[in-house]
């Protein structure tokens, strides 16, 4: 079946939204938001509030400023989150070149019996030259005409490489000791910074691609700090329905954030955001007594 719709003008879509249910007490403002935001985005957070999807049919009392109000929320939401883990893929950066360098040399990054599947590695690398080779940084193109080896230094690549290339590049490591050395900075299990790791680079590009944190069902599991640290695993929503949602990386995000940048705002700036907006707090996988569990109760580090 060939698609056969044809596109439709602003006072259309508004009337679709008028004759589904939406209360719209503002045409013209309505209409504004959506010459600029586009009808496919806005849909992803009303989807929620229909009774029916066939025919479409909004539940009593859904209204365009309430949309828009949750749009604004999940926006600064990103904003947010992206500015956390910046701070998170600097440090990780920072400490797998590092520790890598200190151990087996400069280009220990070119040592391909350091990884464990050797496909993956080169698949990584390959990304990774691709990377060096399209970089306008000046200390990238000094050290290449300068020095003889493929690329340079550990140091030097991990300011141009892609956080997905870090996360795969560390979980590859062969040897749990270097992995585990490095996992030590944060007071974390290997495994928990592996997952952390993939976890953040899909939210990294959830928000990238400015789509939707809220209500959003990822499609992996990030896993659950045991009894290292002491007490983190009871922050955590546990509830199988919930496991996917956005709530649990942001509580590693808070917890990482008070390893890395002491004294910082991002825990205050989430329950301010929380208070500012109506939200739907559960659609992200929020428990009900979130805001009186320990690592959102200490608002501040020192």
């Amino acid at each position: 079946m060939k698609f056969s719709k044809p596109p439709t003008s602003l006072d259309q879509q508004v009337d679709t939204l008028i004759n589904r249910g939406m209360a719209i007490p503002d045409r013209e403002q309505a209409k504004r938001f959506l010459q600029h935001l586009n009808y496919y985005r806005l849909s992803g957070y009303w989807l929620p509030y229909e009774a029916s999807h066939s025919p479409h049919q909004f539940q009593a009392g859904t209204n365009f400023e309430q949309i828009i109000d949750l749009y604004v929320f999940d926006r600064e939401l990103r904003l947010l989150v992206m500015d956390a883990i910046e701070r998170v893929e600097v440090s990780i950066r920072t400490q797998w070149a590092h520790h890598l360098a200190t151990k087996y040399g400069a280009h220990a990054h070119l040592d391909s019996s350091l990884f464990l599947d050797q496909q993956k590695y080169l698949n990584t690398l390959g990304k990774l030259t691709g990377e060096i080779g399209r970089s306008r940084e000046s200390f990238i193109k000094h050290l290449i005409d300068t020095y003889d080896e493929t690329t340079p230094p550990i140091w030097a690549i991990v300011e141009v490489i892609s956080f997905g290339q870090l996360s795969q590049l560390y979980a590859n490591l062969k040897l749990r000791q270097d992995r585990k050395q490095i996992a030590d900075t944060y007071n974390l299990d290997e495994k928990v910074l592996t997952s952390f790791l993939h976890q953040i680079n899909t939210v990294r590009n959830t928000c990238a691609h400015h789509s939707r944190l809220w209500n959003r069902r990822f499609t992996m599991q990030l896993t659950i700090p045991g009894k290292r640290p002491h007490g983190l695993n009871q922050n955590f929503n546990m509830d199988r329905n919930a496991s996917k949602k956005i709530y649990n990386p942001l509580v590693m995000l808070a917890y990482a954030m008070d390893k890395i940048c002491p004294g910082h705002h991002f825990k205050i700036k989430l329950l301010e955001l929380t208070t500012m907006h109506t939200v739907d707090e559960s659609a992200m996988g929020f428990p009900a007594d979130w805001q009186r569990r320990a690592i959102w109760k200490q608002r501040r580090s020192t």
